[in-house]
């Protein structure tokens, strides 16, 4: 039984009651965020009680569970068919990491990059996209096009866990926690409701963002990339807006580049094994949502490899790149002018 079912159940509440949909929507987000945040911390003790070096949790544990939400959403909606959402989702998340929140950042903190540290990780997010655009071509990902995404993450976890030993110099563990029975519990106890928080929060969004849609008129794949995408990448926003006040916007540029290459490159390829080896694309995933995502990504890429920092001109043009993209999103919503 679906968990927003069961709750309305046990509240005595109507299903089809929208306030109650609406209760159940905003619950939903608030589990991704809380539980996210919940997950991370406690796994991150987790790691570094064990002795893992800090450059593998921030490569592998934090990488893997501030994408979790993006994660659990579009899985659970692609083992329920509802593919529009499962795609809009992550790629809606790439869109709005870059064209919201990465401006966001740049716009509060213009940064100097250092070129080796963003050309291959830069290339590979363009790569991704770039590949998932051909692919899409056809209205669907295929099984061996899935391998081919998976196989740009392998690339990119081995490259962060080579320039991670590489910048090692001394890790003499001073920073390591104290570890006790009951400091082992309480993190234990902590992993666990985080990710119930994850799982429970992302069903909640999918389920309740369907009925929403459908109510409103406006199709899944809106809902997918707009206020979906939005709410499962406010972990990223949180960590842009945490940069920005400790002035590290190199933090916020790098968690950004990384939650990306994930989105594109683990989630769908897993949502396609998910739909039986072949992940059904909509039009408007195809030959809007997708290009957009290409062209704000080649934007914030591709001149600050040249100039080596990102400027506030390319952070003005993404969001209104972005804006510019919801609000075509919604007008088609109402007036149906585009061919899908």
């Amino acid at each position: 039984m679906e968990i927003s079912s069961s709750l309305a159940g046990l509240l005595g509440i109507a299903g089809d009651n929208m306030i109650y949909v609406v209760i159940m929507f905003v619950l939903g987000l608030f589990f991704i965020v809380k539980g996210g945040d919940i997950f991370v911390d406690a796994a991150t003790w987790i790691a570094e009680a064990t002795g893992i070096p800090k450059f593998v949790i921030g490569a592998t544990v934090v990488s893997f569970a501030t994408t979790l939400p993006e994660l659990l959403v579009s899985a659970i909606a692609a083992t329920k068919g509802q593919n529009d959402m499962a795609v809009g989702n992550a790629v809606g998340s790439v869109t709005a990491n870059v064209g919201l929140i990465m401006s966001i950042s740049v716009l509060c903190m213009p940064a100097l990059v250092k070129r080796k540290e963003v050309a291959f990780k830069g290339a590979l997010m363009i790569l991704a996209v770039a590949g998932l655009c051909v692919f899409s071509n056809n209205l669907s990902l295929s099984l061996w096009q899935s391998i081919i995404l998976m196989a740009i993450f392998v690339v990119f976890m081995i490259e962060n866990i080579i320039t991670g030993k590489a910048s090692i110099i001394d890790e003499d563990g001073d920073g390591k926690p104290d570890v006790n029975g009951k400091e082992l519990l309480k993190n234990i106890f902590k992993f666990i409701v985080g990710a119930l928080g994850i799982v429970v929060g992302a069903d909640l969004l999918v389920d309740d963002g369907t009925i929403i849609a459908r109510q409103l008129g406006v199709s899944e794949a809106i809902i997918g990339v707009t206020i979906i995408a939005v709410g499962t990448s406010l972990p990223e926003l949180v960590t842009t807006i945490t940069a920005i006040v400790k002035k590290q916007s190199d933090l916020s540029i790098g968690n950004i580049i990384g939650a990306n290459i994930i989105d594109l490159t683990m989630i769908l390829p897993i949502c396609a094994f998910l739909s039986g080896g072949a992940l059904p694309v909509g039009k408007q995933s195809a030959f809007l949502d997708m290009p957009v995502c290409l062209l704000v990504i080649c934007i914030a890429i591709i001149p600050t490899l040249i100039f080596k920092k990102l400027s506030r001109w390319q952070g003005a043009l993404m969001v209104c790149i972005y804006i510019g993209y919801i609000a075509v999103l919604v007008t088609n919503s109402q007036f149906g002018y585009l061919p899908f």
